[in-house]
């Protein structure tokens, strides 16, 4: 069985879900159906459409109306709009040809040739299913994909008589408050509108865009204007409700306020590093003003739903509508580039100094977590609709802040890569590149440099060379925090520890292959074949068997 069977098998075995539509084809599957099956395919994430397939995976393949395929792309071209091009490819399976069908996602907006328009998404059973596309959701999908800057459009049904003054001042005082660009200052109430563009001319009438409304609109036009805009503040205890708050105040306001209801949960100890005493926060308040100016800012404006932040007994958790922009998910967060679906919004929040300038925010999220020595940030909950991020509330590992802080006395503020690094080495203990290479987002490369670096630091050991070669954490580390037995379990043993301990496994197992000196001696491939080839060298051991059953035995 080829590899591109064996892949089509796999999607069948997984079932139907987003990206993945059967389509059963017993009785000629109508032009329309398969026309609006590929549409919707196009307007959610793309995929592939299997004809022949039924919903419960059965492989009933095509109809003789459907042979030979190589009218079927020219159909679809001919009767979506704008135009699809799909890649059909015939495949046999259980004796029966179906079509595999690759739609790729559409940067546009697709309907039928008769004007149907629609989408998919999962059923609360987990199930996929078609449904309309609404004008509504239009801008949504847009800005999702960078195309459009819903926070930019202009609102004709409101003047700018009707803004609050108040809020305008407001806005000053955070540029005076959090170091904003200083030159707004200097600019009248309607130049400072114009500079922030606040308000826009529109028709020739200034109006008020939908981020001048969120910073200078009242409640009552807010509710009007922008029914989904809500901000949440709980914090829970066990099954007892403490705080349950909801805001639709213009939104420096309701920062201002969620951040003195966030600051009574902030409990503080000291460490003593040298002459200073350092403050240690349950949660980092740098940490949480990104976390939840990131909610606001990046919310999808076009969706019900409240901006979430939620303190429970396990930690702190921040939530939006709205999931990850275009071109970001799970596995590129840290090394994505900086894009917001509210673009103007974010690019007035930043030069007013209430988030990161540089629009990387969320490495002061990791490093308000990671300094500490506390667990990464998840963002594990976040789903296509939302963003989630959770905070876990644990005790701080002070050894492992004392010395980042000691290293930055010496050295400047420590990397975010670095940051990481050393955690996940406190976590497992001893690591190759290629294992960190996913938790940093970086090429191997790239982390090979890094931890280079912290070994030349003194921060990391190196055991082993190539590929195999794996770090932990220094002797002087594990020293410092008074463990130093574990530091010998984590560096493992020198050559002739390890050539004994394979000799006295021999002797009382009748014999070892070679994965087995790999977690017997915790080394590499290539490491375990270099230790057994040495023994085999000094007459110790000879390779008795072929292949994988094959292993080392003593010499008689």
């Amino acid at each position: 069985m080829n590899e591109t069977k064996r892949q089509i098998l796999e999607l069948i075995h997984q079932g139907e879900n987003l990206t993945t539509e059967f389509k059963s084809d017993l009785k000629c599957l109508p032009d329309r159906e398969l026309v609006a099956a590929v549409v919707a395919l196009a307007n959610t994430e793309g995929g592939v459409l299997l004809l022949g397939v039924e919903d419960n995976g059965g492989i009933t393949g095509l109809h003789a109306n459907h042979i030979p395929l190589a009218g079927l792309p020219a159909l679809i071209a001919n009767k979506t709009n704008p135009s699809v091009a799909v890649r059909v490819e015939p495949i046999e399976l259980e004796g029966r040809l179906i079509a595999k069908m690759t739609v790729p996602k559409s940067r546009q907006l697709v309907s039928t040739s008769d004007g149907l328009l629609q989408r998919r998404r999962l059923k609360l059973d987990g199930k996929p299913e078609a449904v309309p596309f609404y004008p509504h959701e239009f801008i949504q999908r847009q800005s999702s994909m960078g195309l459009t800057d819903p926070s930019a459009l202009p609102l004709e049904d409101v003047s700018v008589e009707e803004l609050d003054p108040l809020q305008r001042l407001r806005l000053r005082n955070a540029i005076k408050k959090y170091g904003g660009e200083q030159n707004l200052l200097v600019l009248a109430d309607d130049e400072l509108d114009g500079a922030l563009a606040l308000v826009v001319d529109h028709q020739g009438l200034r109006r008020p865009t939908v981020a001048g409304l969120l910073l200078l609109g009242t409640e009552p036009l807010l509710r009007q204007h922008l029914p989904a805009y809500e901000v949440a503040f709980q914090v829970l205890r066990r099954t007892d409700v403490r705080v349950n708050e909801f805001y639709r105040k213009p939104l420096l306001e309701t920062f201002e306020e969620v951040e003195l209801q966030f600051k009574p949960w902030v409990v503080e100890e000291e460490l003593q590093v040298g002459l200073f005493r350092v403050p240690i926060p349950n949660y980092d308040r740098r940490a949480f003003r990104e976390a939840f100016v990131n909610a606001l800012v990046h919310r999808d404006f076009s969706t019900l739903g409240a901006v979430h932040v939620k303190i429970d007994d396990d930690g702190l958790s921040i939530s939006n509508p709205g999931g990850f922009i275009e071109g970001v998910n799970l596995d590129n967060l840290l090394v994505a580039p900086p894009r917001s679906r509210n673009p103007l919004l974010a690019d007035i929040i930043k030069r007013i100094g209430l988030a990161e300038r540089t629009g990387r925010g969320i490495d002061r999220i990791y490093e308000g977590m990671l300094r500490y020595g506390r667990p990464l940030p998840d963002y594990g909950l976040s789903s296509p609709y939302t963003v989630n991020v959770f905070m876990a509330n644990v005790a701080a590992d002070l050894d492992f802040l004392k010395m980042v802080i000691e290293q930055e006395d010496k050295l400047g503020n420590m990397p975010i890569d670095s940051l990481i690094i050393l955690s996940r080495l406190r976590e497992a203990r001893r690591l190759t590149t290629s294992a960190l290479a996913p938790s940093v987002q970086k090429a191997e490369s790239i982390v090979r440099a890094t931890l280079e670096k912290l070994v030349e630091s003194g921060f990391l050991e190196p055991h082993g060379t190539g590929r195999g070669r794996t770090y932990t954490l220094s002797a002087a580390l594990y020293r410092e925090s008074g463990k130093k037995s574990e530091y010998i379990r984590q560096a493992g043993f020198a050559p002739i520890q390890q050539e004994q301990m394979v000799l006295n496994y021999i002797d009382k197992h009748g014999g070892i292959k070679r994965e087995e000196t790999m977690d017997l001696c915790r080394l590499g491939k290539d490491q375990s074949y270099r230790l057994l080839k040495r023994l085999v060298k000094s007459g110790h051991i000879r390779f008795e068997g072929k292949g994988k059953g094959g292993r080392y035995v003593r010499v008689s």
